[in-house]
């Protein structure tokens, strides 16, 4: 595929992401504590966790081990990080989660798997086919170093508060309760906050047009649902603290 052509793509892909972000805004996707069985065949949470994951990894790293770019010891490193991090998703994360009896659409676990095949496929072509520029100077480019460090604090921000709501989950049985402490004190979704930070990081270390259209899609996607669970909370606990925001610490 010529690039002209593929960054074409890139940008009717992003121009999807908006009118997604404004389609949220309106719509709640009809999973987790949103869930609605009048979406049609419900499947296990866990399950749908799975499905919807997977497909990132696998089409990723095929398309990585496939293309005619050099793979170089860069290339691999941030390989690598695109999987650590789909590893929790697809896998550690569902194996850890309290969902029991818990259910989601199938049509929305099918629509997650189709984004990930386009996203996956785009960020793996680019990195497997395009790339020219991951060479080992990459490593002490600017660039990398600051986009790694956000990438991993924004990973860590994202397990340490998955970590918090899975305790809290585990005290409570399948009942929601406030979340408090940490980044909980100022945002209902710190989640979220951590990985929209944590794709920022990626977008800046790979300064690639596939990148950034994740970052956009990832806050096009957990924006609006942030801004759902920070309602949600507020119409089931009178006492929830009303100077939190959703998921934008002091802004949003």
């Amino acid at each position: 595929m010529e690039e002209s052509l593929f960054d074409l793509l890139i940008w009717f892909w992003i121009l999807a992401a908006i009118i997604i972000f404004i389609v949220l805004l309106f719509i709640t996707a009809p999973y987790g504590r949103h869930s609605k069985k009048t979406w049609g065949v419900m499947i296990p949470d866990r399950l749908g966790w799975f499905l919807m994951e997977i497909p990132a990894p696998l089409i990723y790293l095929l398309l990585v081990i496939t293309g005619s770019a050099p793979k170089t010891p860069v290339v691999w490193f941030i390989t690598g990080l695109y999987l650590i991090h789909y590893a929790n998703r697809a896998v550690i994360y569902p194996l850890r989660i309290r969902t029991r009896g818990k259910e989601m659409p199938l049509a929305v676990a099918l629509m997650a798997v189709l984004f990930n095949f386009i996203n996956a496929g785009f960020l793996g072509y680019y990195m497997g086919s395009l790339q020219t520029q991951y060479t080992i100077a990459w490593l002490t480019d600017p660039r990398f170093t600051a986009g790694l460090l956000i990438f991993i604090t924004g990973m860590a921000i994202n397990i340490a508060s998955d970590n918090k709501l899975i305790r809290l989950r585990r005290k409570n049985g399948n009942g929601y309760q406030i979340p408090r402490g940490g980044l909980f004190e100022k945002i209902s979704c710190p989640n979220m906050f951590g990985e929209i930070v944590e794709w920022g990081g990626y977008a800046l270390l790979c300064w690639s047009l596939p990148a950034l259209s994740f970052l956009i899609w990832t806050f096009c996607n957990l924006v609006p649902r942030a801004m759902s669970h920070h309602k949600w909370y507020g119409s089931h606990f009178g006492e929830y603290p009303s100077d939190r925001k959703a998921v934008l610490p002091y802004i949003l």
